[in-house]
């Protein structure tokens, strides 16, 4: 069981990159998430892992706060870090704005919980901790596999690809924040819980600061510092929140230990 687990999501990540890189490189990047529902699935049949198991339950209510309080925070935190830089030249956020981000934080909820969230931190999870691996090597293999996912998404994208500078420091940031959802999983065992997480740090994230090399409501061009995602300033308080609910993590561990 240990050793096909492990084959299963060998194999099952190198598809998810390879058909999402063939998307990427081929104009279809708008739908380059979907394929992970469709693998998902078959992955999910062939190795009838429980709903439990792939972290399909709801969690407590003060994992919520943690999904909602980190990209508030950290998002927070960037654009007052660029606004005393003097990089922010905000367009007026109107009724419309605030809808659209409203909406998109919603019903991004579902959309990340059955691809990405779904695949690295649901079915991808599962599969190492079938394989036998411990919860600290699941929660860095995972990240690491997460931030490899998108690197096709930064480099082959039409529209979407970034210089090799803001590439390294995009997929980095990738890997830290996999880092902080895959605690958040790992703390709730809910892969709702940080799918939430994940559908409002896109929404606000791409509204602000633009997608990839676009510009976002703030008006940031210096995005290379500033950006929540491609910037310096994003990579560092996303580890300072990292480290912050490692603490939480590292509690939550020992206690079931004890």
């Amino acid at each position: 069981m240990k050793r096909s687990a492990a084959v299963y999501a060998i194999v099952g990540l190198a598809l998810a990159i390879g058909i999402t890189m063939t998307m990427d490189a081929t104009g279809l990047t708008t739908f380059s998430a979907l394929p992970l529902l469709a693998l998902g699935l078959v992955l999910w049949a062939l190795t009838r892992i429980s709903r439990a198991k792939l972290g399909l339950t709801l969690g407590r209510p003060s994992d919520y706060v943690w999904a909602i309080a980190y990209p508030v925070a950290v998002l927070a935190l960037v654009v007052l870090v660029a606004v005393i830089g003097g990089a922010t030249h905000a367009s007026p956020v109107t009724s419309r704005v605030v809808t659209r981000v409203a909406i998109a934080a919603v019903a991004g909820i579902l959309a990340a919980l059955l691809t990405e969230e779904g695949f690295f931190r649901g079915w991808l999870w599962a599969s190492l901790d079938s394989a036998g691996l411990s919860r600290s090597r699941i929660l860095i293999l995972t990240s690491i596999a997460f931030a490899a996912w998108h690197i096709s998404y930064a480099t082959l994208a039409h529209g979407y690809t970034l210089p090799a500078a803001q590439v390294v420091v995009y997929i980095a940031n990738a890997a830290v924040i996999g880092v902080i959802w895959g605690m958040m999983r790992s703390i709730s065992g809910s892969i709702i819980v940080s799918s939430v997480s994940h559908s409002l740090w896109n929404a606000v994230a791409y509204e602000l600061f633009g997608e990839g090399p676009k510009i976002g409501l703030l008006g940031i061009t210096q995005t290379s510092i500033f950006g929540a995602e491609v910037g310096i300033v994003g990579l560092l308080l996303n580890c300072l929140f990292a480290a912050a609910i490692f603490i939480v993590y590292r509690r939550r561990a020992a206690d079931e230990s004890a």
